[in-house]
């Protein structure tokens, strides 16, 4: 059972203990007289009148008509008890508006009961009038104690049906209220929880694109390295110690990128943080490395440098390093790349065409994959596909915002054996 249920039978428990006391208190004092009805019947009475207040909230049409007509009958019949029987009628109209789920009926059931009551009441005053009682108030004058007394009965019984038709909206209207908060506040838990996933979903896209780039790039390029220097380690000893020196620094390099990627995931700042690891004054140092791999790599530089933020530079610099990773394993040998990085009035472009070998069919790796929600979480676009006559063409512009500072072109002429120009 639940605790409306049983609070609707205690409220039914005490009402009926209450008429039960109000009959017989009122048997005692004659409120009747002669006319009055047996007791047991008024006991009855009692039983009638508050036993569906028990049901009232399952029931709230029913048992409002169950209790009024009750009421009307008890009225009738002079059974010595009005109190609680007014408490039991104000109660079922009150419940009616409450918590009635079909509105019309409910309209519909109060208002019958309401214009019940009047027009009995109106027909025991014309009665009251016209038999007068020479123990009832005088009858004498313009504006008799008669005349006083039913336009008394009138206001308190307007006050009476209109305050439990209002109450009864009132709390229909809070309930609604009340249901449509507990439903928005679900709805912002279930929110919640949606947002919470899909930021470790976020997180863990953001993890995995840093270390495919990471791992990719370097373990690639220590590839390349150490297979050059297994070539010539038996002819040239100082050009594989010098390669194999390289293999050192691009570990070194992966390694200290893998530090500061975990301690990006440390931190709480978020985007900046993430950005700050590399940016554009990093991209230098990728056409060294590629053309130290042996894939040629010529950097351009067009327009005004402009201040291009955090998480721009990031991608920018992960699209151009996935580039030169691909055109160094798939361009085949010969290949050559030409790198350029673009800048306009607010947007900066980064720009990796390489030539080599055909490309028929482009699979859709991790790379790629990589590029494209890097490029979208900056708001930016993407464009890649195979170049005529062979090789592979990355473009990817993104929208440079406020913030960190563009790298400013300081690196023309040549830069450790990679040529800078600008275009």
């Amino acid at each position: 059972m639940s605790t409306v249920q049983r609070n609707d039978i205690a409220l039914a428990v005490a009402v009926c203990v209450g008429a039960l006391i109000s009959v017989g208190l009122s048997t005692v004092a004659g409120v009747y007289g002669a006319e009055q009805a047996p007791l047991p019947l008024a006991i009855a009475y009692c039983f009638v009148l508050s036993a569906p207040l028990a049901l009232r909230r399952r029931y709230p049409a029913t048992v409002a008509v169950i209790v009024c007509t009750a009421y009307f009958i008890a009225v009738t019949m002079r059974i010595p008890e009005v109190y609680a029987g007014n408490i039991a009628m104000f109660i079922a109209i009150y419940t009616v508006g409450a918590w009635s789920t079909d509105r019309r009926r409910a309209f519909i059931v109060r208002i019958a009961i309401i214009l019940g009551m009047f027009v009995w009441l109106l027909v025991v005053t014309f009665q009251a009038a016209a038999h007068p009682s020479p123990h009832g108030p005088s009858h004498a004058g313009a504006f008799s104690p008669f005349v006083a007394t039913m336009l008394l009965n009138l206001l308190f019984n307007a006050l009476f049906f209109g305050g439990a038709y209002w109450f009864g909206e009132r709390a229909y209207a809070s309930i609604q209220q009340r249901r449509a908060l507990e439903e928005r506040t679900a709805e912002l838990e279930r929110e919640r929880e949606r947002s919470a996933e899909q930021a470790v979903a976020l997180d863990r896209m953001r993890i995995a694109r840093e270390l495919h780039d990471i791992v990719a790039h370097h373990v690639s390029l220590m590839g390349v390295q150490a297979g050059a220097a297994r070539a010539v380690m038996d002819s040239d000893p100082d050009a594989a110690r010098a390669t194999l020196t390289a293999v050192e620094t691009s570990a070194r390099t992966a390694l200290d990128e893998l530090r500061r990627l975990l301690q990006t995931l440390r931190t709480s700042d978020g985007d900046d943080a993430d950005a700050s690891t590399v940016g554009l004054s990093g991209i230098p140092a990728l056409v060294e490395a590629a053309t130290a791999a042996g894939l040629p790599t010529v950097m351009q530089i067009a327009g005004e440098p402009i201040p291009v933020r955090a998480t721009a530079q990031l991608t920018l610099y992960r699209v151009a390093q996935e580039a030169l990773t691909n055109a160094r394993r798939h361009g085949g040998s010969g290949a050559t790349a030409d790198l350029r990085l673009r800048y306009g009035a607010d947007w900066a472009e980064i720009e990796v065409a390489n030539t080599g070998r055909q490309v028929a069919v482009v699979e859709a790796g991790l790379g790629l994959q990589g590029m494209r929600e890097r490029t979208a979480a900056a708001g930016g676009t993407i464009e890649f596909g195979p170049r005529p006559g062979g090789g592979f063409l990355v473009r990817v512009r993104v929208p440079a915002g406020a913030g960190v500072a563009a790298v400013s072109a300081a690196a023309g002429g040549r830069v450790d054996g990679a040529e800078v120009a600008h275009a």
